[in-house]
């Protein structure tokens, strides 16, 4: 059975789904953007927990909310869940905008040292060190052969300035930096409560569980490829928040809410 806080956010979360699938942007405004990006504001933050980018991104997102967090509620009380779901949440937010602007802001000073020296050679070094080169290869064989050419040089500048709009400005929406801190804390309180997954359909203990998620976020994070769009450090941001919290609940045990 839901608990009141657990129904109220999974109402949310699909209704305002329902309002994005009729056709009204709302990550627009209330997706999180980088640090970098001029459409960044800080109620992001907290908005981008309930938007989701499609039907297999929520429904992956509640089926964890559905299974792991009533539980919790019981457990803490609706104040308590409450405050945890935002802190992982909020916590989540922040470690992926901070990796986010530290990756960007290296990014802008590539761009800003080829925009000071805009030959093909230079283009092939930021096609390359970006993962750049095979989508742009035809355009970089015609630079090479008009270096000198006023048009190409505008198109290099176009390009390279076009791909670092392009990686500020898409944001980051969803609540799974929480249901990771959901499923870290669940492992945390209930470590040898068995779990039969569906793929594949083998009982796994929390702790198990857990722990294989925490290392194939971080290796995911770290290793990522440059066509994966999935926030990995906020999944990881999640856990380590919920971790935190969980930790200092544990040495606070006589102020339940």
């Amino acid at each position: 059975m839901l608990t009141p806080v657990v129904r109220t956010i999974l109402l949310i979360n699909v209704g305002l789904f329902f309002v994005e699938s009729s056709g009204i942007d709302l990550i627009r405004t209330f997706g999180l953007y980088s640090f970098l990006s001029p459409a960044f504001a800080p109620h992001q933050l907290i908005t981008h927990m309930f938007l989701h980018a499609g039907f297999g991104h929520i429904f992956s997102n509640m089926l964890g909310l559905i299974v792991f967090a009533p539980m919790l509620e019981r457990v803490w009380g609706s104040k308590r869940f409450t405050i945890f779901y935002f802190v992982t949440g909020i916590g989540a937010g922040l470690l992926f905008s901070g990796i986010n602007y530290f990756e960007a802001s290296q990014l802008r000073e590539s761009v800003a040292a080829f925009q000071a020296n805009p030959t093909p050679q230079a283009l092939e070094v930021f096609l390359s060190d970006h993962g750049l080169l095979a989508q742009a290869d035809g355009f970089l064989s015609e630079f090479e052969d008009n270096p000198g050419d006023p048009s190409y040089i505008r198109g290099s500048l176009r390009l390279v300035n076009s791909y670092y709009q392009q990686q500020i400005g898409v944001p980051m929406v969803g609540a799974s930096g929480a249901i990771f801190g959901i499923l870290m804390a669940f492992g945390l309180l209930f470590p040898n409560t068995e779990l039969f997954l569906l793929f594949p359909p083998i009982p796994i203990k929390a702790k198990y569980l857990v722990a294989f998620y925490g290392a194939y976020e971080l290796y995911s994070g770290i290793y990522r490829a440059q066509a994966d769009n999935v926030a990995h450090f906020a999944h990881i941001g999640g856990m380590l928040f919920a971790f935190l919290l969980v930790k200092y609940w544990g040495t606070q045990r006589k102020n339940f809410y």
